[in-house]
């Protein structure tokens, strides 16, 4: 329901009366160069949102090339915001307001703005230049093919330099804080604070460059009167707070809630972290997270290629570390020589994957679940490891912990399979009470069994061997890649020692007990239809759920946090369902996991765009499955057509 109420202006203590019309939540997304400062911009508002206790999801959207040539369709940069006054779980199907501040990003993303919804134009950068850059024959802003929008011409560039003039910047350095005055827009059309961006402002530039604190200070403020004066806005916006549950919220990412996890883990466990990374998009934000812990005793260290960094990171677990590693899909196939070698040795090591579009270089800032297959296969020989998939950007702390658990517990590395999707965006988080968390317990040998010889092999019976330190006396024991004799771990070719040791191996995975959560569930456990998915895929499932839910539709939603080994009921769980719908961000690798081990007739609603799934999509989807049109295996979200509809995969 929207009501209107009148209330005095915020943000400078203006006494104007505004109407303002209270909405249950507002998708907005700015979009332009890449140089335009729509990341930061985006970031502010969603800061600010979370600040005055509003829901949030978030999707960054950032061009492939670092610097694509100005005003080009891929150099858009674009950052989406959702904001609510109830839980919410995506970052928005359709866009309330669209910021565009040049002709590539209204035509990259206009599509994405709903019937009757707001699009604000940048109207200097419609020049004739601009439009053949973007590929217009002509201007859109002169023609009727905008005529379902309520498009907003706003001179955001002059407004600018009017606003900043007397800062003492250069034309150029000016232009850069164009970004604030659409912000400051923003701001009052959605009824926001000014205050927290200020003192961001001055916290990020006040001391070594005051002239720009003071730029974009003058410059966000007139975007906000722009907004409360002029006419073309209208009226203004309002999202209440979001009833959350009582506690200590910040906002955070996934690839920040890994670097925390990270630290707390090694808190828990009483040891030293070391993590070390190439750097590679969208992982990199790991490694420089954790350079910034040193003063909680975490050592980083970037290598100069992938092999290198999972090698020192095989050294430091040897070493009695909490060591891991991070990495995105291109990564993991370099490292996977290496990885065999921490199964073989059986040491506790972490590798993230933080999964993008491929294959080769591919999509390297856009989303993919194509690694599933990869990080459970993509290794020579019988070698297994347990993979954890957090479900959203919050879950990769507990996610983490979970990984450093099952590694130190098992003596084994294992897979935490991130994606750019969650790794990117953000959503309030529970901070957790860190002197509630269970510790870690990890012991490490200091004398060999009854003063014999030292047995680096022999089980406990979680099936792990023990963790020696080197140089502790008398617990020397040969390491490598070469396989070990049961046992005594001297090298061993043995025909009946090598089956036995794979199937020791084998064992002790297949043996896992989930340190976390083994499912997130919507809805009954049983039922005519059920939604099965993993990764990112988690808060467009959900919501999909319950808006089939409120429709009537018997559904329920499984999402699996443990993918190896896959939980001991879910073969159970899937039979007590009449019909299994896996919708995925690759071409079907869950399912292909699932018809194999359980023999279910699950089908597959696949999308590889680079982008997450909609609502809508998995909606149509799963009612297009009901009505008996999903007869293949998958069917393949289309690229064609602008609503979530649907079309027939020629797969199976």
């Amino acid at each position: 329901m929207i009501s209107t109420v009148a209330e005095q202006g915020v943000g400078d203590g203006s006494a104007a009366i505004k109407p303002r019309r209270v909405v249950p939540d507002v998708t907005v997304r700015f979009a332009g160069d890449s140089g335009d400062g729509m990341q930061l911009a985006g970031t502010q508002f969603t800061d600010t949102s979370a600040l005055v206790g509003n829901d949030i999801s978030t999707l960054p959207d950032f061009p492939a090339e670092i610097r694509a040539p100005a005003g080009t369709l891929a150099g858009v940069s674009g950052f989406q915001i959702h904001f609510s006054s109830s839980d919410i779980f995506t970052p928005g199907d359709a866009v309330d307001a669209l910021v565009a501040m040049n002709p590539a990003a209204l035509k990259t993303n206009v599509r994405s703005v709903k019937a009757g919804g707001i699009v604000i134009v940048n109207d200097d950068s419609f020049g004739a230049n601009d439009l053949k850059k973007a590929g217009y024959a002509s201007s859109p802003l002169e023609d009727d093919s905008l005529a379902r929008w309520r498009v907003i011409r706003v001179p955001i560039d002059k407004l600018n330099q009017a606003a900043v003039k007397d800062s003492g910047l250069t034309a150029k350095q000016m232009d850069r804080c164009k970004n604030f005055f659409a912000l400051g827009m923003c701001y009052w059309l959605y009824d926001r604070p000014l205050e927290p961006t200020l003192d961001y402002i001055v916290q990020k530039f006040g001391k070594k460059l005051p002239a720009v604190a003071a730029a974009n200070a003058a410059t966000l403020k007139a975007g906000y009167h722009f907004g409360e004066t002029a006419e073309l806005l209208g009226e203004q916006y309002r999202v209440e707070k979001a009833k959350l549950a009582p506690g200590v919220y910040r906002k955070i990412t996934g690839n920040e809630a890994v670097v925390i996890g990270m630290a707390a883990a090694a808190r828990l466990a009483g040891k030293e972290l070391f993590y070390a990374s190439y750097p590679i998009t969208p992982a990199s934000p790991i490694l420089e997270g954790v350079a910034d812990l040193k003063e909680f005793g975490a050592v980083s260290f970037q290598a100069e290629d992938e092999i290198c960094a999972i090698g020192a990171a095989i050294g430091a677990a040897f070493g009695g570390a909490l060591a891991a590693t991070g990495t995105s899909g291109p990564g993991v196939a370099l490292k996977s020589e290496a990885i065999g070698l921490a199964v073989m040795t059986e040491l506790p090591l972490v590798v993230v994957d933080v999964q993008r579009g491929g294959p080769s270089t591919g999509l390297p800032t856009k989303t993919e679940q194509a690694d599933l297959l990869q990080v459970m296969f993509g290794r020579n020989g019988e070698c297994p490891v347990p993979v954890i998939a957090p479900a959203s950007p919050s879950d990769c702390f507990a996610a983490t912990v979970e990984a450093f658990r099952v590694a130190t517990r098992y003596m084994t590395p294992v897979m935490l399979l991130s994606d750019g999707y969650i790794a990117n965006g953000s959503e309030p988080w529970l901070v957790p009470d860190f002197a509630a968390m269970e510790r870690m317990t990890i012991t490490h040998p200091t004398t060999a069994n009854d003063g014999e010889e030292f047995l680096p092999y022999l089980r406990n019976t979680d099936g792990s061997r023990p963790w020696a330190i080197p140089g502790t006396p008398g617990l020397e024991h040969r390491i490598g890649g070469l396989e070990k004799e049961d046992v005594t771990g001297s090298v061993s070719y043995d025909p009946a020692n090598h089956q036995r040791m794979v199937r020791l191996r084998a064992a002790k995975v297949a043996g896992i007990e989930p340190a976390g959560a083994a499912y997130l569930w919507t809805g009954p456990q049983s039922g005519e239809l059920l939604l099965l998915g993993w990764g990112g895929t988690f808060g467009a499932i959900k919501a999909a759920a319950l808006e089939l839910a409120k429709q009537g539709v018997a559904v329920s939603a499984c999402h699996v946090r443990y993918l190896n080994p896959l939980p001991a009921d879910l073969g159970d769980i899937l039979k007590r369902f009449a019909k299994v719908l896996v919708p995925e961000l690759n071409m079907g690798q869950l399912r292909l996991l699932v018809r194999g081990k359980y023999l279910v007739d699950a089908r597959g609603l696949n999308k590889v765009q680079g982008q997450p799934f909609t609502i809508g999509e998995i909606v149509e989807g799963a009612a297009a499955f009901l009505r008996g049109e999903i007869a293949s295996e998958s069917r393949i979200v289309s690229t064609e057509l602008p609503t979530a509809q649907t079309v027939l995969s020629s797969e199976g």
